[in-house]
């Protein structure tokens, strides 16, 4: 086919192409951006407001009444016109509810719009000690907060810490202790031993239980205690015996309930208890 002739053939945009790209580029740029996802380090809308607590307060198309405060320990705060406002154990949407109340009940403004937002929630806290990734104290964002959301915020149990977790709580006015195999939580999977954390409990992780080997293995030193261990598990984790070591000569130190230790001669499938220590003996062969 000529030049000539092919070139008729070579689509080229005419008016109305242009006008459907220029449709589809004025909705593009209409449309809004995706939002960021939210994270759950804010406290939640349906918390409960108590003392300690800082909030703000704003007004709608009144930036002039925009107030930060912190909730004082009679659960009150004091606000612009109306004065003292007792908003401790409120939601959010009932502390902005009844400032928008008092507002228009003291004829200051006609339809007020008042939004309460938590700052830094201080009067729901859980007390996370011992063997954790981050200790420390964390707002308890949620009633139903579980056992695992806490160790969870906390950043979990370190590797020198305990399968199990003590929990002290206050209910009805009286302590509570309860002792927590976290591990078990999953292994058997009943939610009832993912217990409920209130305000004010205290998680407490003690430190993993070890044991002591020496003498003629690769690696002499201090090692986690895991459920159930027995003496051979106990050598490999030492790197097994040294070529002058012998199965036949393998004692433990075991420390009695009055705090004296015993001898006693191991057999490799012994079990291994929190404290042991280990020792090879040299072979005489």
């Amino acid at each position: 086919m000529p030049t000539a002739l092919r070139r008729r053939f070579i689509p080229t945009p005419t008016s109305r192409t242009w006008a459907w790209i220029l449709l589809a580029a004025l909705i593009l740029t209409a449309m809004p951006l995706a939002a960021p996802a939210q994270g759950n380090d804010r406290p939640r809308a349906n918390a409960t407001l108590g003392a300690g607590d800082s909030i703000r307060i704003t007004v709608f198309q009144n930036p002039d009444l925009t107030t930060e405060t912190r909730i004082s320990p009679l659960g009150a705060i004091v606000f612009p016109m109306i004065g003292e406002v007792t908003l401790g154990g409120l939601t959010q949407a009932e502390a902005g509810a009844r400032v928008a109340q008092l507002l228009k009940s003291g004829n200051f403004l006609i339809r007020p719009q008042v939004s309460v937002a938590m700052l830094e929630a201080r009067s729901r806290v859980v007390h996370v000690l011992g063997q954790m990734s981050r200790p420390g104290n964390y707002a308890l964002e949620d009633s139903g907060s579980r056992l695992t959301d806490i160790l969870t915020q906390a950043g979990g149990i370190s590797p020198t810490g305990a399968d199990m977790v003590t929990v002290l709580s206050n209910r009805g006015g009286k302590p509570v202790k309860q002792e927590i195999d976290v591990p078990a939580i999953f292994r058997g999977g009943d939610a009832a031993t993912n217990i409920q954390i209130g305000s004010g409990d205290t998680i407490f992780v003690h430190r993993a239980p070890v044991f002591y080997i020496y003498g003629e293995v690769q690696r002499a030193g201090a090692y986690r205690l895991e459920p159930n261990m027995i003496v051979m598990q106990a050598l490999s984790l030492g790197g097994g015996l040294t070529v002058r070591g012998t199965e036949r000569g393998i004692g433990i130190h075991r420390r009695l309930p009055g705090g004296q230790f015993t001898k006693l001669e191991a057999r490799l499938t012994d079990p291994v208890q929190a404290d042991d220590i280990v020792y090879v003996r040299e072979s005489l062969f």
